[in-house]
């Protein structure tokens, strides 16, 4: 589930009430807490009878799950939502109707957004039958999900992601009624970092998020507007935040901020001022994130639970907190009156959504009459023509509002994306696969191997797999996390071919020897250790073509790289030297590389940024680095993650592939600086049917050395998240990773006229000394 750290401290928003006093911290028992699932997020729904919701994280089952929020001990499960789909985030909207006897009924919809189909659904609430209505396609690898109702009455979606976010009005029937609800999309607007978790304060019209491995809490402006919202970091924690909540005062102005830790929820009143820690007891190595507060009062929770995702010695699911008496404690105004369904500074104002701009963008009245702010997708001085971004990319026909319908071939954001298709995987192996490498028999091509990581507890190691994707070997490894092929190292008296990884589960650098038929196995020195304190991530190797001296690269989510020299002693055992310690990039997250081994170059990506060239000899102590590409730039998208290196004919030719796991694509750059961007591509279904598209994708291996009757022109094998099962019976808890020709990225058949492949070496030998 990858929960945060703990944060001490954290800052609230500035309001304009006299500030309350300090008071001690609480501790809180964890009241009650599901049986096991898969857990990252809640939401409350405030029915008759108030429900905890939770996503399924679960790639077999997907969906949300609801328990009474009125159990003790054990919370009682009263539904369960399976999509098929693993599902990260879920949110509710909340309506309320008066019947003919004056009395309220209370409606509303309970929305997710799943992996890998990226489709946002709704269920109306309070029977939980799905909208299919409200169906939307939104490309992109979502983490973090808010709804607001705006004064005016209107209900809106704020979708989090890698580095933006989308904002979707919940268009209802003509009768109010959420029944036939569909989404509207409003804008797209950047992100300064990627988000992972959001709450609304309704008497201050904005939202508050959290990041990703981020000390930070970040404001969102709320307006019913075309315009991009105004967001700001009003303060920086002393640790990363796990999840953000609000608890609504019922005053004007006052609503107070909760900041989860790992296992404490700091509470803030005005001017960043700390009222007290909510410290969770009761288990051991308690971790949350996700959290979520129901404000009103049950017979076993008169003041209202604090809903978190929970993670300990013996808990891995939900949990809730009784807030009676802490709350008090704290000096907060009690209010367990909260009614989400009431819009938040209601005004008199009638919906900004009118005729006049048929009903497809916001009327502003500007003294001369109505004036129009269109919704993405539409255009004209009464919103009444369609149109799509980029017009399609030239590789398709609008539609509809942003909707392309792609040439054969084309595919991606708006038709600007190769399309090409797999022509066979890997057999499922491992929960929770990552990188790629590919190693090259030395007497039969033919025969060479594919190897992957598992980097999951369970099952942590490495397959290995034949060039048809059936599993030959798996061994047991330390959670490797990128896996690259080091040929003809020199272990005593043998010349040996090594696979290297980075193992999370120890920190340590891990070598293994291949054999002659391409399996693993152990050798002597095969665990090296790394500084204490230094938490491994992704890794690469690069042989110098001047010293021709062995190199390990590793980094640390820090953006630190250490780079060690590899050698041997006598006997063949291994050992490690460091040489070098450089922090790359611009301090974002870092996972991904590969060296280029003729021209020196080591090739680094920033996951929230870009892409980078570093100098991979190790005689500068700090390098200065080149960014190749940076998210934003029309074609980078976040998050950047695997990175490899086709070579050419030339230390000129040839290209660089990295994986941008937002979208589930591949952007190709040539290897030749200044690197200029040559192609986007994605990986739908293929053979026949028999192969699933490939869906937030990571770890990208690719060689041009032709390998059999296979794969003559190359090879390129990708990671595949969400590995869908036949017949749409969802997808499978274990990993898969895709193979495909690499004449279906660069031949003539898919990029015309360019002659790319002509700039691949298919008899690229990586054990020739010449290549160096």
């Amino acid at each position: 589930m990858g929960f945060s750290r703990r944060l001490t401290a954290a800052a609230i928003l500035a309001l304009s009430l006299p500030i309350q006093a300090a008071a001690a911290d609480v501790e809180i028992s964890v009241s009650a807490v599901t049986s096991e699932i898969e857990s990252d997020w809640t939401s409350i729904y405030y029915g008759e009878k108030p429900l905890l919701l939770g996503n399924d994280g679960s790639p077999a089952t997907g969906g949300w799950l609801a328990w009474s929020l009125d159990s003790a001990l054990s919370l009682n499960q009263v539904h369960a939502e399976t999509t098929g789909r693993r599902t990260k985030v879920v949110t509710t909207i909340h309506g309320r109707e008066d019947d003919d006897d004056d009395e309220v009924e209370r409606t509303g919809l309970v929305v997710s957004i799943g992996q890998p189909d990226s489709i946002l659904r709704a269920w109306e609430s309070p029977g939980f039958e799905e909208v299919e209505s409200a169906r939307t396609t939104v490309l992109g690898d979502w983490s973090a999900l808010c709804s607001w109702k705006s004064p005016t009455g209107n209900d809106y979606v704020y979708l989090f992601g890698k580095k933006e976010a989308k904002i979707f009005f919940v268009h209802k029937d003509d009768d109010g009624d959420y029944e036939d609800s569909r989404f509207v999309e409003i804008q797209t607007f950047p992100l300064p970092v990627e988000a992972s978790g959001c709450a609304t304060s309704p008497s201050l019209s904005k939202m508050f998020v959290s990041a990703d491995d981020d000390k930070g809490v970040y404001v969102v402006g709320l307006a019913e507007s075309t315009a991009a919202p105004a967001i700001s970091k009003i303060g920086e924690a002393e640790d990363d935040v796990t999840g953000v909540a609000v608890y609504v005062s019922g005053t004007a102005g006052l609503d107070y901020l909760l900041v989860a830790m790992e296992d404490t929820v700091a509470v803030y009143a005005p001017t960043f001022t700390l009222l007290g820690n909510l410290q969770l007891v009761g288990h051991k190595d308690i971790e949350i994130q996700g959290l979520s507060i129901y404000q009103g009062s049950t017979s076993k929770y008169p003041s209202g639970v604090l809903a978190y995702a929970i993670e300990s010695e013996d808990i891995t699911g939900f949990g809730v907190s009784s807030l009676d008496g802490a709350i008090q404690t704290l000096g907060l105004k009690v209010n367990t009156k909260y009614d989400p369904s009431v819009a938040g500074n209601k005004s008199n104002k009638s919906s900004l959504i009118c005729s006049a701009c048929s009903k497809n963008g916001y009327c502003n009245e500007n003294g001369k009459g109505i004036e129009c702010s269109c919704f993405a997708g539409w255009q004209g001085k009464t919103c009444n023509t369609y149109t799509c971004e980029d017009n399609c990319s030239g590789h398709g026909k609008c539609a509809g509002p942003n909707q392309c319908k792609c040439n054969d071939g084309w595919g991606g954001l708006h038709c600007s994306f190769v399309v090409v298709r797999p022509v066979a995987e890997t057999e499922a192996n491992g929960g929770d696969g990552d990188d790629p490498a590919i190693w090259i028999s030395p007497t039969d091509r033919s025969q060479s191997r594919i190897i992957t990581t598992t980097k999951s507890e369970e099952g942590a190691g490495l397959g290995v797999f034949d060039l048809s994707g059936k599993l030959l070997q798996t061994i047991p490894a330390g959670e490797p996390n990128n896996v690259d092929v080091i040929y003809n190292f020199q272990a005593g008296s043998r010349k040996i071919d090594l696979a290297y990884a980075a193992c999370r589960d120890d920190n340590t650098l891990c070598l293994f020897e291949i054999t002659a038929n391409g399996t693993l196995a152990t050798i002597p020195g095969g665990s090296q250790p790394t500084p204490d304190e230094y938490e491994v991530y992704g890794s690469c190797t690069y042989r110098s073509p001047t010293t021709n001296k062995q190199y390990l690269f590793v980094n640390a989510k820090s953006s630190q790289y250490l780079q060690y020299e590899l050698s041997s002693a006598e006997d063949g055992n291994l050992t490690t030297t460091l040489v070098r310690s450089f922090f790359a990039g611009s301090g974002g997250q870092v996972e991904g590389c590969v060296s280029d081994e003729q021209n020196g170059f080591v090739f680094i990506g920033e996951e929230p940024h870009a892409l980078w060239r570093y100098d991979a000899e190790p005689t500068d102590p700090n390098p200065t680095g080149v960014a190749v590409a940076t998210v934003g730039d029309g074609h980078l998208r976040a998050d950047v993650e695997g990175v490899t290196l086709v070579y050419g004919k030339t230390k000129d030719e040839g290209f660089i592939i990295v994986s941008t796991q937002g979208v589930s694509a591949y952007n190709v750059y040539k290897r030749k600086a200044p690197h200029e961007f040559v192609l986007t591509f994605t990986i739908a279904a293929g053979w026949g049917g028999r192969v699933d598209a490939v869906s937030n994708t990571d770890g990208i291996a690719a060689v041009g050395t032709g390998l059999g009757d296979k794969f003559p022109k190359g090879l390129v094998v990708v990671h595949d998240d969400a590995n869908e099962l036949a017949g749409g019976k969802g997808t499978s808890a274990e990993a898969s990773f895709k193979l495909l020709p690499l004449d279906k990225v660069l031949g003539p058949d898919v990029v015309k006229q360019l002659g790319l492949l002509d700039q691949v070496d298919s008899n690229w030998d990586p054990r020739a000394l010449g290549c160096f």
